[in-house]
């Protein structure tokens, strides 16, 4: 029996699927007879019924395409309504945004499973059957209605779940040995107050417009005023901030790497309570006073964090020259027909989450 209504951790869920999708998106398909990191596109004639796109010996049919695209696009439903269709940006709508998202997804697991063949990784027979089991339970919640407006089987279930986990245990196995030492000075976050005296206007489309020397001159000799009066602590710095700031934040947190060099390295540099001089980045003159120059438990969290983006860039360098070395076949034709299905009865958006509940 299909629930009619779902619990929070169900909606919740949902959304990070849709969110997954668009990290996930490796983006093979940019553009037809363009050539990322020296990948070979090839549009030809060649293809097999209802297959949209060949990676190799890797082919993907409509009906997986459906699968995807259904459930990605009655997440978005049940969270923003159905009126979401009708947000557009820079001329491209959502729905042709999540279009293009899900092919990437779906080329992105096919090719890791190209890669999964190359380090002879495969899936063991728990595995392959939690794939079915998954896909059973999948399949036994769908209406008459929506197995053919996809046009699926059981059997395409299970291997796109075989497939999704096959894409998962290879990237597992490839980063298996990726453990960075982080140490506190490079994960440590601190928090600091600034004001802000700049130095360049914005046009009518929001361009950044530099001062003339002598405009800047004045934001720099304004700027001094400020920081004696801060070190002297003749006045509060909040009061100096209220008073003189030109930027709408006033605290920021951040550790290395995440702020204009100039500004993070004097903020850095300082205890705990302590003022900097005049700083300048590209937008303006800075005094900064520091609130707080670390953190324990955000400190280990911010490690965990370095090691995973780590992991992924080491993946995404093997992947990347993995990916240039392939030929990937597009059938446009088909793939433009592609739409999303507008049909009350076919609502289904479980498909991750019943992937989540056998291998999440």
């Amino acid at each position: 029996m299909r629930k009619e209504k779902r619990d929070d951790s169900g909606r919740r869920n949902r959304c990070l699927t849709a969110c997954m999708a668009v990290f996930m998106a490796a983006l093979l398909f940019t553009g037809c007879g363009k050539s990322e990191s020296g990948t070979k596109i090839v549009l030809f004639t060649g293809f097999g019924r209802d297959e949209i796109f060949r990676i190799e010996d890797q082919s993907c049919t409509l009906p997986e395409i459906m699968v995807y695209l259904t459930n990605t696009q009655n997440q978005y439903e049940e969270i923003y309504g159905v009126q979401i269709w009708d947000t557009t940006l820079d001329g491209v709508t959502l729905e042709e945004n999540v279009k293009e998202t899900v092919l990437a997804k779906i080329a992105q697991i096919k090719t890791m499973n190209l890669l999964a063949r190359e380090h002879q990784v495969s899936l063991s027979d728990g595995e392959q059957e939690m794939a079915k089991a998954a896909a059973a339970e999948y399949f036994a919640s769908l209406h008459a209605a929506e197995t053919e407006a996809m046009g699926i089987k059981q059997e395409t279930v299970a291997q796109l779940y075989a497939e999704y986990a096959l894409a998962e245990k290879v990237y597992t196995y490839i980063i298996k040995d990726i453990n960075p030492e982080i140490s506190d000075d490079e994960a440590r976050t601190i928090t600091v107050q600034h004001i802000l005296i700049k130095t360049y206007t914005l046009d009518g489309t929001g361009k950044k417009i530099g001062y003339t020397e002598s405009a800047k001159a004045e934001a720099y000799r304004q700027a001094v005023q400020i920081q004696e009066l801060a070190q002297s602590g003749e006045q509060d710095f909040e009061e100096l901030i209220t008073r003189y700031s030109e930027d709408s934040v006033a605290t920021y947190s951040f550790r290395k790497g995440e702020m204009d060099a100039a500004f993070e390295q004097a903020a850095f540099n300082l205890g705990t309570g302590e003022i900097s001089g005049v700083v300048e980045s590209e937008s303006g003159y800075h005094i900064i006073r520091c609130l707080s120059t670390f953190n324990r438990e955000e400190t280990d969290s911010n490690k965990l964090k370095i090691v995973e983006q780590r992991k992924k860039e080491v993946f995404g360098q093997e992947y990347d020259e993995f990916v240039s070395t392939l030929t990937r076949n597009l059938n446009k034709e088909l793939w433009d027909s592609v739409s999303f299905i507008h049909e009350k009865e076919v609502v289904t958006s479980d498909f991750f989450d019943v992937y989540l509940k056998y291998f999440g």
